[in-house]
């Protein structure tokens, strides 16, 4: 009768060792793909690059010399049934001076909607000058049937600016927002099928 193997020891340890490396590769790349999104854009706030503002919670302590003309650009995602515009379509705002802007928006449908807006300043170069204090953006905004509502963004142009040589030919920014749809848009559709028995 020929007695049976057993694989050695080692082996079996080092299968397992290469099992549980595999095992914490695939869950830490997982992990960095979930935080990916997150860390970018804190990365964007941070920097300024691709043209997001930053923010604070105060007034700048000093103005500038120049001025510049801020332009304002609205936009709504196809599927979303609301009109969006600003209150002024620009205005020429000196460094360090802090400006109050009013969004208009409407929703022109039967039923509530939720929705996010989302940003950007160019050109690109210009994110990290421009400073927000407070803003309607990346919280959701809901308006019930045929709702109008006016939302303001308090913002200034960083007096630092004036030593940035990349923005020595810049004489106007256009603050650009676009509203999309709320990832849980379907709960409030169904919520408000449900209220009229659908």
């Amino acid at each position: 009768m020929i007695a049976k193997s057993h694989p050695p020891a080692k082996s079996l340890r080092s299968n397992r060792l290469v099992a549980v490396s595999v095992l914490g590769v695939v869950v830490g790349m997982g992990a960095l793909s979930f935080a990916a999104v997150p860390l970018y854009q804190m990365f964007c706030r941070a920097t300024g690059y691709a043209g997001t503002p930053q923010v604070s919670r105060d007034a700048p302590s000093m103005r500038g010399e120049r001025s510049l003309v801020v332009s304002f650009d609205t936009n709504v995602a196809p599927g979303l049934p609301w009109s969006f515009s600003p209150e002024v379509a620009s205005l020429t705002l000196r460094n360090g001076e802090t400006a109050t802007v009013f969004f208009r928006v409407r929703n022109n449908s039967d039923r509530p909607f939720a929705a996010t807006a989302a940003y950007n300043v160019s050109p690109d170069q210009a994110g990290a000058w421009f400073t927000k204090i407070s803003c309607f953006c990346f919280e959701e905004q809901r308006l019930a049937a045929g709702e109008s509502a006016e939302w303001p963004v308090v913002f200034y142009l960083d007096p630092a600016l004036e030593r940035d040589a990349t923005m020595n030919k810049v004489d106007s920014v256009t603050l650009s927002y676009t509203f999309f749809a709320s990832k849980t848009q379907p709960a409030v559709a169904s919520a408000a099928a449900a209220r009229q028995g659908l």
